[in-house]
């Protein structure tokens, strides 16, 4: 089976078990008639999101139907999907995640804080799709400053870089580094571009910075690989780096970023220095 076909069949899988779990009662029908399951009837479905009983069960057939992000929605509502299936509907339909899909609320698991935590002498936080930081541990505060102590838009990595005036110091190549950034905003942003808070968001920055506003018009892509990051610090000096991104694997969308210490350096032995100070 080709990955094409695998797709199709996954989509009408999932579709049928998700309607044989949803009761009649839920969606607002009579569940007093004789049925041979629980769940819903295809021709229920069908009319509750507004599509036609053949296509539908073409759909649930695994056959070669696109499915257009209306139908994903009716589909979504009429089965009560929770947002992690609703992801996954969307992603079986090979279809872009709605705006309204990244907005991350809450804080992280107590295990994922474990993990930032036991990093000692790695700066490591977790960042959403907004690029907002959300969790951290010490090193990351002794080197990028005391989140703690940050609002919401100053906890964003992409609106710090371009407005406070010390991560200008703070990195030894700020302007290779800062264009790079934009680059990859843009990238992971473009799939949420009719985001009303990403547009407010860009102009704002754009008053704020005219770097940002000339970078960001030159529609400059690049991916989020794996990168060396070289920083000044005011009182350790000289820091070296390895930055690694990983996805937390709960469909959050949310991704940990882990700055290792570059092991040809001395910049363990600073991390060390800071931490016990």
């Amino acid at each position: 089976m080709n990955n094409e076909k695998h797709r199709y069949k996954e989509l009408g899988d999932f579709l049928k078990t998700r309607r044989a779990r949803t009761l009649p009662s839920q969606v607002g029908l009579s569940s007093a008639t004789r049925r041979r399951t629980p769940g819903l009837r295809r021709e229920e479905v069908a009319q509750l999101a507004g599509i036609g009983l053949t296509w539908y069960t073409w759909l649930e057939q695994g056959r070669p139907i696109h499915v257009s992000t209306q139908v994903i929605e009716s589909l979504a509502r009429v089965l009560l999907l929770d947002k992690q299936e609703r992801i996954h509907l969307y992603l079986l339909a090979n279809q872009p995640l709605p705006a309204d899909i990244p907005g991350y609320q809450g804080s992280v698991s107590p295990i994922l804080q474990h993990v930032l935590d036991s990093l000692i002498l790695c700066p490591s936080l977790v960042m959403d799709q907004k690029w907002n930081v959300i969790a951290w541990n010490k090193a990351a505060c002794l080197i990028f400053g005391d989140f703690n102590e940050m609002n919401l838009r100053e906890r964003n990595i992409v609106w710090a870089m371009f407005t406070d005036n010390k991560y200008k110091q703070l990195y030894a190549d700020w302007n290779l580094y800062a264009k790079g950034l934009v680059g990859r905003f843009r990238s992971m942003c473009g799939q949420y571009i009719e985001d009303s808070w990403l547009a407010q968001f860009i102009d704002d920055l754009k008053m704020q910075s005219t770097e940002f506003n000339l970078w960001w018009s030159l529609h400059e892509i690049e991916s989020n690989k794996e990168i060396y990051k070289q920083l000044n610090h005011p009182v350790a000096g000289i820091l070296d780096f390895e930055v690694s991104n990983f996805d937390v694997s709960d469909n959050s969308g949310l991704k940990l970023i882990v700055h290792i210490p570059l092991s040809e350096s001395d910049t363990a032995t600073k991390m060390k220095s800071l931490l016990d100070e």
